[in-house]
């Protein structure tokens, strides 16, 4: 744990403001005057600043956040409470004022982000063709290679790789669990963005898997033994093939650590999504993909219980899929095969491979 020390207090203030500053006491809130003489201390505790800035003395606090359950177990998580906290407090009357918001650097210093109106992230370019090409050329009318076999058993070895490490915290899975049924990137906010006058996904159908969603909630809630390392949005735009089966990925999402099942329906979702473009139904060259890749990650992760668990997950990804937002264009006929397994999926005690088709009601 990074510690609050007198120098880099110091440090800070003077950049704030921009001439000397020197730190008379730092004092922990909320401690017995016999436990004040602790110099240093670390995250969790708002701790009282007094400085002299010009001749004067002044006071501050430094509140920082603990890791802990109800959406806080991510560093990300807890930069969301503070940094709408700095925008919010001065424009409640009465409310006492922030001066700045900062962060800690990985060596304990302390930097200011209080002029800071949005965050951005930079990354490294890499060259690559997004998979989701490799599937719109079977899609319409490719014939499956052998690359393509290849491929999708390279696809489906990184992720039997990448679920053997398993969570630091059960409950990250109820965490992931949750918000896969309440996020506004999940099950519900999805629900909340289709138009109320859908002919197919009505209110009343929506308000239908949603329900079936939090009873899946419930059930799921004793499978914290299956967290694992995940992507967490393993989908063919942020897979970027480049020679042969070489490839990178693009846009991890929504934490470190979920269940499997996650990964796995967000990919051979996506197989299924393509034939039913191409034809109505999963057959041809991409039911091979996904036969494939189901036979194999169940043979080589061993983890029957997937088929258990994956049903909300499905729903996840077949309503961002048979949304009029993201997939304006897509034929009626999709669309229904879509409901058509979503509800099929969330009904059944157990997804079975072998029967896509019927659960897509052909």
């Amino acid at each position: 744990m990074l510690e609050l020390k007198r120098d880099t207090v110091q440090n800070y203030l003077t950049h704030l403001h921009g001439t000397a500053v020197t730190i008379v006491e730092l004092c922990p809130l909320g401690k017995a005057p016999e436990d004040r003489s602790i110099k240093e201390y670390g995250y969790g505790t708002p701790v009282r600043v007094d400085y002299v800035l010009n001749q004067q003395r002044h006071r501050a606090v430094v509140h920082t956040m603990s890791s802990g359950p109800f959406g806080h177990e991510h560093m990300a998580d807890r930069a969301q409470v503070l940094l709408w906290e700095h925008a919010s407090f001065n424009r409640l009357p009465q409310h006492v004022r922030t001066l700045d918001v900062g962060g800690f650097t990985h060596d304990g210093n302390l930097i200011s982000l209080g002029d800071v109106e949005e965050i951005f992230l930079l990354t490294e370019y890499v060259e690559g063709r997004g998979y989701f090409l490799d599937l719109a050329w079977i899609q319409s009318g490719g014939e499956v290679t052998e690359l393509d076999l290849h491929r999708a058993d390279a696809l489906c070895d990184y992720l039997v790789a990448i679920h053997q490490l398993p969570g630091p915290d059960p409950g990250l899975y109820l965490r992931r669990i949750r918000e896969l049924v309440g996020h506004g990137e999940c099950i519900m906010g999805l629900t909340d963005s289709y138009p109320p006058d859908h002919d197919l996904f009505s209110p009343r159908v929506l308000e239908e898997i949603e329900h079936l969603c939090v009873s899946w909630r419930w059930r799921l809630k004793h499978f914290t033994h299956r967290l694992r390392q995940v992507h967490g949005d393993f989908h063919p735009w942020n897979i970027l093939f480049q020679s042969g089966t070489e490839f990178r990925l693009l846009d991890r999402s929504r934490g470190e650590y979920g269940d499997p099942a996650d990964d796995v329906a967000s990919l051979t979702l996506n197989y299924v999504f393509s034939s039913l473009q191409r034809s109505g139904r999963l057959e041809g060259g991409l039911a091979t993909l996904f036969q494939r890749f189901w036979q194999r990650y169940l043979e080589r992760s061993r983890d029957e219980q997937v088929l258990s668990v994956i049903a909300p997950f499905f729903a996840f990804r077949g309503l961002v899929m048979a949304s009029p937002l993201w997939y304006p264009s897509l034929a009626t006929s999709v669309r229904q095969s879509l409901l058509a397994f979503i509800r099929a999926v969330l009904q059944a005690d157990q997804f079975d491979p072998a029967r896509v088709n019927e659960y897509c009601g052909g």
